[in-house]
């Protein structure tokens, strides 16, 4: 059931959320729906942050919190960071408060720590230039909120609240939480121009929120697809991984595709056919890691390519390594069934999300069987086994391939239970060589 029930009668909108201590809210025009609603009982996150706004209020300045915070707090969904703006400078702020650190001070933001929590806060500003499409050639400070929110991305982000649980809204966010519309502020095509992230910002949102994205912002994304590609690899990831991991992320994943998106960032180019099966996929992928190699898998990379590819997509070698070893039990998990040792020699993490993977693409694996087989196995990783290559050097094996080569002899048969995990089974054992 949906968090919001709304409903519509002629020009008035009620809007209530079960889920928070909220007012019933009825508005009538323009004047009041932005600032409509009262947040009568506030997470403690909130309560945490209130000593600030109190103390920037105290000496004259306006301060709110603002964005997804704020965003996040409606939706009753986990707060993870508190940002404040204000109509205070940053030399202001840093005379208000005993602990400053200068975060960004050239646009404007300070970071204010706080009974042992930290705290950005940004003074009010305009923004302009934006020849690289990612950063601001000029900011501007400026003293109204309206102005500060406008330079938002969406509508659902640029929602305030001051210390009293007010709620400010001045483009329509409050209405588009309700109908889960993902839409930007004002011209779309503007603020894309600004930041070309945004369009990867409002798919990820779509797979995180569930929500839907607006037909205008849509049309936006499509006509202005190529300007992503300004944009670093390492920013575009990030969003990336957050779509395909969200709990909407087949549907967001389509509208990665029709706005052309994917032309843009590596190894996608030209593979809608490929890519486009990912919206029929089982279940979404709930890793970054499985879903790594479910797109590995769709496009169907060879396994001398997953390096390349992760790289290219900026990865860790942590995360390549992780996702070519999924990827390679997969390809084990559809030609037969893995043997002992092949089950010793992959991590139960590896396994297991290997084991997801097929359930995502509906490869059709006993997944039971595996894990219980794996549980069975009596030796369950290299320190369990008794001896190791100093023993065999001990034992008269002269160093070389064959020191390595008897270890493998010696751990398949513990494996196939012929042999005890013992000192004199082994010496019975070496001695029959």
């Amino acid at each position: 059931m949906n968090i919001y029930h709304f409903l519509s009668k002629t020009n008035s909108y009620y809007l209530i959320l079960p889920n928070l201590a909220l007012n019933l809210v009825k508005f009538n025009s323009d004047y009041e729906r932005k600032s409509i609603m009262n947040i009568t009982e506030l997470p403690n996150v909130f309560k945490a942050a209130l000593p600030i706004l109190n103390k920037i209020n105290k000496v004259g300045y306006e301060a709110y919190f603002v964005g997804g915070c704020v965003r996040d707090l409606l939706l009753n969904r986990h707060i993870h960071d508190i940002d404040i703006a204000t109509s205070a400078y940053p030399e202001e702020i840093k005379q208000i408060f005993e602990k400053t650190i200068d975060t960004g001070i050239k646009h404007g933001t300070v970071t204010v720590l706080y009974e042992g929590q930290s705290y950005e806060i940004t003074t009010f500003r305009t923004e302009s230039g934006y020849q690289d499409y990612r950063r601001p050639d000029k900011v501007t400070f400026v003293q109204n909120l309206s102005e500060d929110l406008k330079r938002r991305d969406f509508t659902i982000n640029a929602l305030a609240m001051d210390a009293e649980g007010k709620i400010i809204d001045h483009f329509y966010g409050l209405n588009d939480l309700v109908v889960h519309n993902i839409k930007a502020v004002g011209k779309a095509e503007n603020r894309f121009h600004e930041d070309a992230l945004r369009m990867m910002r409002a798919v990820r949102f779509m797979s995180q929120l569930g929500f839907e994205l607006d037909l205008d912002t849509k049309k936006a994304i499509f006509d202005n697809h190529e300007l992503l590609s300004k944009i670093s690899i390492e920013r575009i990831r990030d969003e990336f991984v957050k779509m395909g991991v969200g709990k909407s992320s087949k549907r967001a994943f389509e509208v990665f595709l029709d706005t052309e998106l994917y032309n843009e960032v590596p190894y996608l180019e030209h593979k809608k056919e490929q890519l486009s099966v990912f919206s029929k996929l089982n279940f979404s992928p709930v890793t970054e890691e499985t879903f790594w190699a479910t797109i590995i898998i769709l496009l169907k990379l060879p396994n001398n390519e997953i390096a390349k590819f992760m790289r290219a997509w900026k990865n860790s070698n942590a995360m390549e390594h992780c996702v070519y070893d999924i990827v390679t039990f997969f390809d084990l998990l559809s030609y037969r069934i893995p043997s002992n040792y092949e089950l010793f020699s992959t991590n139960l993490d590896t396994i297991m999300q290997t084991l997801d993977l097929s359930n995502i693409l509906g490869q059709p694996v006993n997944s039971q069987a595996i894990i219980d087989r794996y549980e069975a196995l009596p030796l369950k990783n290299e320190s369990e086994l008794v001896i190791d290559g100093n023993y065999l050097l001990k034992k008269g094996i002269p160093a070389g391939p064959r020191i390595g080569e008897l270890l493998i002899e010696i751990k398949k048969a513990i494996l196939e239970r012929k042999l005890e995990n013992n000192i004199s089974a082994i010496d019975v054992f070496l001695n029959n060589k």
